[in-house]
């Protein structure tokens, strides 16, 4: 079982930014995939970006490149996501997840844990 519990999530202005965090209860951190997802309201669940086990290989959606970046600390047990340049677009309940069963899930992948959301509203 693996618990995931976000942080960082609030109210910006357009062009700022913030650092969301993801604390895993795992064991084995650094085999484990983790990924962030973003679900605006009326629309699915999308993709943001991922992260291999060992940080190594990382993955990003178009609308994120270049302006939000992906990390882990093993020492923390700890993923984060930093978002810059933020768009009223970025708006949207951030979602952290894993799959302990890989070492990379990238956005197509099967994560078997998700965190409970953390709320990002960015003002224009």
């Amino acid at each position: 079982q693996v618990q995931l519990v976000e942080s960082g999530g609030g109210l910006v202005q357009a062009g700022g930014s913030l650092r969301l965090s993801c604390a895993a209860s795992v064991r084995t951190f650094s085999s484990v995939a983790m990924g962030w997802f973003r679900q605006a309201p009326g629309k699915e669940r999308e993709f943001v970006a991922a992260i291999s086990g060992n940080g190594v290989v990382t993955r990003y959606a178009d609308s994120v490149k270049g302006r939000f970046i992906i990390s882990r600390d093993k020492a923390k047990n700890t993923m984060y996501l930093q978002l810059n340049s933020l768009k009223p677009e970025d708006t949207a309940v951030y979602y952290c997840a894993a799959s302990p069963r890989t070492s990379w899930a990238g956005p197509y992948g099967k994560y078997d844990y998700w965190g409970q959301g953390t709320q990002v509203t960015v003002s224009s």
